[in-house]
């Protein structure tokens, strides 16, 4: 697929000071981010299986299959995340305390699972595209590690409070146990922390050239997600396809069909980015 290029966009802000009025011309990463990925969050938000998980449209086996995906794409994130710690792009958003979500997602995979839940974890072939993606530009370029963390934690940030209580909700839990992810006890007041992070991320110096990959990024972490949800549309088609073809013989139920409950469960995974990401 040949790659879409980010729109570079130039604010100009009107600054007014007694009868003088001035310009100045900003050019925050953050702000160029939001609008060169529009155009992939509005395809992503808008995909049919997005628009499920919005209504509440989740089972417990799907949800736990989210998990298997989740922990994958944030197991590269954060190891690679750690491993450039001190890289002068990396260090100003590196803030594990407050916004690492593998030991959450460990947590709940053993609640759901047992002890052994490591034993059973299996992904599509999109998140692994997506996994090795992150462990290569971690390796060769890990200023582009920008792009995936500030899509990554911010939409998880803003949107965490409320897919959490839509997944309790659904799933009828009595109580937060197997929702880990969906919580950051080590942020008190999430707007707060996203305008520090922000802050520091619009601080980080990178030439343009390095601008400009950080954008294509950003972008390219979008066109992943929707390349996922295109593969699981297709196997859910299968899948359902297959289920319809043997109605008549009871090992073929829902819940004995592991390729639906994959497919629908990881989509939910992706819901997180696409739901949240505007909220940021």
């Amino acid at each position: 697929m040949e790659a879409v290029r980010p729109r570079i966009v130039k604010l100009i802000v009107v600054i007014s000071e007694g009868n003088k009025t001035t310009t100045r011309e900003q050019y925050d990463l953050s702000d160029q981010i939001k609008a060169a990925t529009k155009e992939n969050h509005f395809r992503a938000e808008n995909t049919q299986l997005m628009l499920s998980y919005q209504k509440g449209q989740i089972t417990l086996q799907q949800y736990k299959v989210l998990l298997f995906s989740l922990y994958e794409i944030y197991k590269a994130l954060e190891e690679e995340l750690d491993r450039n710690s001190s890289h002068p792009a990396v260090a100003p958003i590196y803030f594990p305390q407050e916004l690492a979500r593998l030991e959450s997602l460990e947590s709940d995979l053993e609640y759901f699972f047992g002890q052994d839940w490591e034993k059973r974890v299996i992904v599509p072939a999109a998140t692994q595209r997506y996994k090795q993606r992150l462990r290569k530009i971690g390796q060769e370029n890990p200023e582009l590690l920008v792009a995936h963390a500030y899509t990554r934690y911010l939409g998880d940030l803003s949107g965490g409070q409320v897919l959490g209580k839509i997944t309790q909700k659904s799933l009828g839990l009595s109580s937060k146990e197997g929702l880990s992810f969906f919580s950051f006890p080590g942020v008190s007041s999430p707007n707060r922390f996203k305008q520090l992070y922000r802050s520091r991320m619009n601080s980080v110096e990178l030439t343009e050239e390095e601008k400009a990959a950080v954008l294509e990024e950003a972008v390219e972490a979008f066109e992943l997600n929707i390349q996922v949800f295109d593969d699981l549309q297709k196997m859910l088609s299968i899948a359902t396809e297959t289920h319809q073809s043997r109605s008549d013989v009871g090992a073929a139920r829902f819940t004995a069909s592991p390729v639906l409950q994959f497919a629908v469960g990881l989509c939910v995974a992706l819901a997180t980015v696409g739901a949240a990401m505007y909220g940021m």
